[in-house]
């Protein structure tokens, strides 16, 4: 599945996963993708759309 909004194009961050005796390994928070058909420019087609985006009615899905 794609890890990139097609709307947005918000992706992975990296950090550190800390644990209590503050040892740090490297970790990712990956954005929540949905695949949804959408309707854009007239036309309809599948894109992924993160959440964020869904909810504050970037797109408008496609019925």
């Amino acid at each position: 599945m794609a890890k990139k909004c097609d709307i947005c194009g918000k992706g992975p961050l990296v950090g550190n996963s800390v644990s209590h005796a503050h040892n740090l390994t490297k970790r990712r928070w990956m954005p929540n993708i949905q695949k949804l058909r959408i309707k854009q420019n007239g036309t309809v087609k599948k894109a992924y759309v993160c959440t964020r985006c869904i909810r504050s009615n970037k797109v408008v899905k496609a019925l």
